[in-house]
This record gives C-alpha cells, sequence and structure tokens, in this order.
C-alpha cells in the first residue's frame, strides 16, 4: 500500500512538473521600401549585411518562420543607377525571402528586364490585383501562398498600386489593374470561407495612408474589410510604432486588426508574431544598426561579392563637386525650393525659353538629404536616380489652376519662387499666384517641369493636355550636377530659403 501511495505521488509531481505546451506561433518577418540601401545609409542605420544577420537569428530562434519584402526593393541609389537591379535582386535569394510583392518602383526599367531579373528569383511573387497575362511577367506571379504549420493555414496575399499616375505607361503596357479595395476582402474571404484558411493577412503596397486623396489605403481597406487578419503595409514610408495606435485599425465587425509598416531604406526589420491559436499579434521593431556589424562580417562571400559593385559606386560617391551651406533634408521646403529654383535657372539655359513663368517638380523625386559642406557627385546621382526629362508646357490658365489643386490637395510640392499658394483644411486651394498676380484662368502660362510629371505622374493629369515646347535628351540629374559644379566654380554654395510656397491657411 505504501509503494503504491508513493508511485501515485510521483506521478503527480510528474504532472506538475511537465509544462503547459506552448501554442504553435508565426514568425512573421517584413521589410518594405528597402530602395537600394545595400550599406548603410548616411545617418548609420540599415545595411543588407546587418538585416541578414537579424533575419538569420530570429529564423534560428523560431521554428516556424515567413520573410518577406512588401516592395520597392531598388531605386533610391547609386546601386540601382549603375547596375540596374543586379545587386538587389541577386540578392533577394541570399537573404531568404519566402514572399516578395511588387513596388511601383520595381517597374522603373521597364517589365521586360523585371522579368529577366525575376526569373532567377526564388521567392514566391504574389499580387491578388494585378493581370500580367497580356505582359513579360505573364506566369511569374500568384495571387496568394499557403503557409502550414502544424493543423494551421496561413495564407497570404499580394495587393498593388494603381499603376496610373504613378507608374510610366510605357513601363506598365498592357498591365491590367483591379480596384484594390474591392480585390483585397474579396480575396481573404475566399481564403478563409472557400479554402478553409485559419488566417488571411494582406501584403500590400498601396500606403497606410494616401499620397492622392482620391486613392485608396490599407486604413481604408482594412475599416472596409470583414476577412482581413493583418496587414503588411508599405510605399508609404510610414513608421508604424508598436504600440503607438496606429498599429491597429478597426474593421468593419468591430475588430481591431494588426497593421505595420517599417518606414524605408531597410532602417527597421519588423517583426509580427501571430499566436496560431489565439490569432493575438505581438508586433515588434528591430533597429538595423551597428550593433548588428559583428554578425554582418561573417558574410565574407556575400561581402566580397559586395566588393566588386561597391568599387563603381565609391568611385562617384567620393568625388567632391559642390559644397553645401547647412543640412538641407529631402522632405524640407528649403530643399524643394533649391531643387525647383534650380531647375528653373537650367531650363532657362537649356531651351533658350527665357519668359518661363515657374517650375513645378515633384518632391518625391528628391530621394536623399544634402549633407552640410561637401557634396559628392554620389549624393547628387542618389538625390536624383531616375531617368526623367526637363520639359517646357505651354499651359492654359484653367491647367495650372488645376495642377495646383491637386498639389494643395496633398499637401503642397515643390515649386519654384514664382508660384505661390494657400489652402484650406480640407486641401482646397484658397488662393493661388504666379510672380504675385493670381493665375488668370484666360492667360496662357510657360511652366517648366519633367516628363514624369508632363506625362500625368503624380496624378498631373492636367498636365497632359498641354502642348510641348520643349523635350529634354538628358536625365535631368545630370543637369543638376553640371549646375552645382558651376555653383563651386564660381565660389558660390548650395542653400535656399526655407519659406514654404504652397501653404495651408
Amino acid at each position: 500500500m505504501a509503494r503504491l501511495r508513493n508511485f501515485m505521488l510521483l506521478c503527480l509531481c510528474a504532472l506538475v512538473m511537465v509544462p503547459a505546451l506552448r501554442a504553435e506561433h508565426l514568425m512573421i518577418i517584413a521589410v518594405n521600401d528597402t530602395h537600394s540601401q545595400i550599406d548603410p545609409a548616411s545617418d548609420g542605420k540599415g545595411g543588407v549585411a546587418r538585416r541578414r544577420a537579424i533575419y538569420d537569428q530570429l529564423r534560428a530562434e523560431n521554428p516556424n518562420t515567413v520573410l518577406i519584402h512588401a516592395g520597392d526593393a531598388v531605386q533610391g541609389t547609386l546601386f540601382f543607377s549603375l547596375y540596374r537591379g543586379d545587386v538587389e535582386y541577386a540578392l533577394m535569394d541570399t537573404l531568404g525571402y519566402d514572399i516578395i510583392i511588387l513596388g511601383n518602383h520595381e517597374f522603373d526599367n521597364g517589365m521586360e528586364e523585371l522579368a529577366a531579373h525575376y526569373r532567377n528569383v526564388d521567392a514566391v511573387k504574389i499580387s491578388a490585383n494585378y493581370d500580367f497575362s497580356a505582359t513579360p511577367l505573364n506566369g511569374l506571379f500568384q495571387p496568394f501562398w499557403i503557409k502550414a504549420v502544424g493543423d494551421k493555414r496561413v495564407a497570404f496575399f499580394g495587393i498593388n498600386v494603381n499603376p496610373t499616375g504613378l507608374i510610366a505607361d510605357m513601363n506598365c503596357v498592357n498591365l491590367r489593374y483591379s480596384f484594390a479595395p474591392s480585390v483585397a476582402d474579396a480575396t481573404a474571404r475566399y481564403l478563409k470561407e472557400v479554402l478553409g484558411m485559419d488566417y488571411a493577412i494582406m501584403v500590400s503596397h498601396i500606403g497606410y495612408s494616401s499620397y492622392e486623396p482620391t486613392e485608396p489605403n490599407d486604413s481604408l481597406i482594412i475599416a472596409q474589410s470583414h476577412y482581413i487578419d493583418m496587414a503588411i503595409s508599405s510605399h508609404s514610408h510610414t513608421t508604424i510604432k508598436p504600440g503607438s495606435g496606429m498599429d491597429r485599425i478597426r474593421n468593419a465587425n468591430g475588430k481591431m486588426i494588426p497593421i505595420g509598416q517599417n518606414g524605408k531604406s531597410g532602417k527597421v526589420v519588423a517583426t509580427y508574431d501571430l499566436d496560431l491559436e489565439t490569432g493575438e499579434v505581438v508586433y515588434n521593431h528591430i533597429p538595423v544598426d551597428a550593433s548588428w556589424d559583428a554578425a554582418a562580417s561573417r558574410y565574407t562571400a556575400m561581402n566580397q561579392w559586395l566588393d566588386n559593385y561597391r568599387h563603381g559606386v565609391d568611385s562617384i560617391m567620393n568625388n567632391p563637386v559642390a559644397t553645401s551651406v547647412r543640412f538641407l533634408k529631402n522632405s524640407s521646403d528649403a530643399m524643394q525650393n533649391w531643387v525647383s529654383d534650380a531647375a528653373m535657372d537650367i531650363i532657362k539655359d537649356l531651351s533658350g525659353i527665357k519668359n518661363i513663368d515657374c517650375a513645378i517638380m515633384n518632391k518625391g523625386g528628391i530621394r536623399t538629404d544634402m549633407p552640410k559642406g561637401t557634396v559628392t557627385e554620389g549624393v547628387i546621382g542618389s538625390m536624383f536616380p531616375f531617368d526623367n526629362r526637363f520639359v517646357v508646357l505651354e499651359m492654359p490658365g484653367t491647367e495650372l489652376i488645376e495642377s495646383v489643386k491637386l498639389m494643395c490637395g496633398r499637401g503642397g510640392d515643390a515649386v519654384s519662387k514664382e508660384l505661390k499658394a494657400t489652402y484650406n483644411n480640407k486641401g482646397e486651394l484658397v488662393k493661388a499666384t504666379v510672380k504675385g498676380k493670381k493665375i488668370d484662368p484666360n492667360k496662357t502660362y510657360i511652366v517648366a517641369t519633367i516628363d514624369y510629371l508632363a506625362n500625368g505622374g503624380d496624378y498631373m493629369v492636367p498636365m497632359t493636355r498641354c502642348k510641348r515646347l520643349f523635350v529634354d535628351t538628358q536625365k535631368y540629374g545630370n543637369h543638376i550636377l553640371d549646375y552645382v559644379k558651376k555653383l563651386e566654380a564660381a565660389g558660390k554654395k548650395i542653400d535656399a530659403k526655407d519659406e514654404v510656397r504652397i501653404k495651408k491657411n
């Protein structure tokens, strides 16, 4: 009897000591809008070798992981300007991405080049609202991808931006777009109700908020959704901080849906720890900084391979061409003012048209900051990497007014000192002047710009209806490089006023 009692006590002790089984978790790792930031940026953050170290550590610590790039892997540094994607796309599988989606900048060199790169990338490519059947990308994409973990199945589906007004027409010929909000929840419903998925996760490249007010965004999609369980956002370069309140959006059922995005340039890696039993998500950000350098240094083969490309980049990055009085952030009013005023001077000389009334540039085309002190050729090349040309338009006053209305609706844009405008709290134009006089709808204006805007980019449709008086044949960044060299030769430095030229009343 004593032996039986002792045996039972041992069994009870064993039961007490056995820990409860941990519910299955899926660790989702995501970056977005890395924009060719292969090496750390000027602030010391980012770098592809550091990100690889983070990915590898997370995969080692978590048996179930999915690694995602949410688009715009390219465009933004000399690595893309010089090598046209050879570096970024070759690294996709080296870093071990499971899923990638398209950003708008993946189209910058056209679909033929993109397809040639993507055929060599093993990562699954997803898009639910692009039809590629009549394009060179046909057969390379699928609408969703399924990850099985134990008895749970998690589906990831891709949602992409409307190419109209954002991607050059010649770079997306025959690409058919379906309205993102209509496709997103319908796809999630199909995945859950028809295919029996436990979770439907949207990977989107349309933005947490909208650059153009009439275009949809992730916040809107989730608010109208019944079936989406989580969203990985990109495109708007929003840093959605964990616990900020921005990282949860109430859906149409009243449920709070997790959403994350981590800025741009690969300076942060986002993690989403999904409890597959409860559906709870723990969202976190991991800084990509010097603390990862020791781990990153062990990737000898990758770093040696990158050195072949760094040589070309460094030869340009280290060539001084000008001097800046102060640091100018690329998104600042002063930087936008300097670019627009410089464009006026450059285009007058290029075109021989001296009676240009104003210049309109796109603030999104200024990709990097202007450093204080020495400015190198590489800085200018990185700042203006796009293959766009200067253009001079003959604009009826009505079209100029409509263009200014569009710029007011998105909170302003880069314009030269001759153009001023004010708008109200609703983003509606209140007043617009050129050279101190109210824009006359019955007058014709001569406007300097770039072909991206003249072709309707950034939704500037009014410009597409205007006569072209001049179109240059070189990248406008080359002309800006020559311009700053001339400033330096004349003993002048880069600087600009901080005035807000398109401002809220």
